[in-house]
């Protein structure tokens, strides 16, 4: 049977064959197009050439959100601070993500060259698949987000020396800036190198930050 990719957008380098890739996964209720316009504000080094995936999560009823049905990488059953999600279902994203990984493998670049990135729920994601998968990547970028598995995760040793992005907004109300901070101490506890930055904003994305993303890109590619 053929492998069902989740749908994606996706963004060939303007000069060159792709030698990088970025997969960037969006948050609850948006859609692979939300982060498509930051992609001609990050700066890369000379001579990388990376590709921008950016997938689409299926649509699935969120018990928050009165079980409407919208784009969702996984549900979560009640706003608590801690957040009570589906792992089945986010480990089931994980797993999805893993594929686009594979794939990306499978055309010519190496998992040293390829960055796992999401934004709220999808940094979720982006921390359970990153952290899991079996060949060392670039980096993981975790924006706004939690780490939702913390208590069930089983990192691979792969990525124990993998370069961790942790951005988050200091007046975010939909996830609070602690969850960021607490992520961050249980990465370090775990001897992961994590570089952590919060921004004067709520649960979005600035300037400073994508100048920052940009360098740290240059850094990690």
């Amino acid at each position: 049977m053929t492998e069902q990719y989740l749908p994606c957008v996706e963004i060939e380098p303007a000069n060159g064959t792709a030698n990088a890739s970025v997969i960037w996964l969006h948050g609850l209720g948006a859609d692979g197009h939300d982060f498509e316009p930051i992609v001609p504000h990050i700066q890369l080094p000379e001579g990388t050439h990376a590709r921008f995936i950016f997938p689409h999560a299926p649509k699935i009823p969120v018990t928050i959100n009165n079980g409407m049905t919208m784009p969702a990488w996984y549900d979560i059953l009640e706003m608590s601070i801690e957040r009570s999600v589906d792992e089945a279902q986010l480990r089931a994203s994980a797993n999805a993500a893993h594929a686009l990984i594979e794939r990306e493998i499978e055309r010519g670049i190496a998992p040293e060259r390829i960055v796992l990135a999401g934004f709220s729920q999808g940094g979720a994601v982006a921390y359970e698949a990153g952290l899991t998968f079996a060949k060392k990547l670039a980096g993981i970028m975790a924006l706004s987000t939690y780490l939702a598995t913390k208590d069930s995760i089983e990192p691979n040793a792969a990525q124990q020396s993998t370069p961790i992005l942790v951005q988050h907004g200091s007046q975010d109300p939909i996830v609070p800036a602690m969850l960021g901070e607490q992520a961050k101490q249980w990465l370090e506890g775990k001897g992961y190198s994590v570089i952590h930055q919060t921004y004067p904003m709520a649960h979005q994305v600035c300037g400073p930050q994508i100048q920052d993303i940009s360098r740290w890109l240059q850094q990690v590619l």
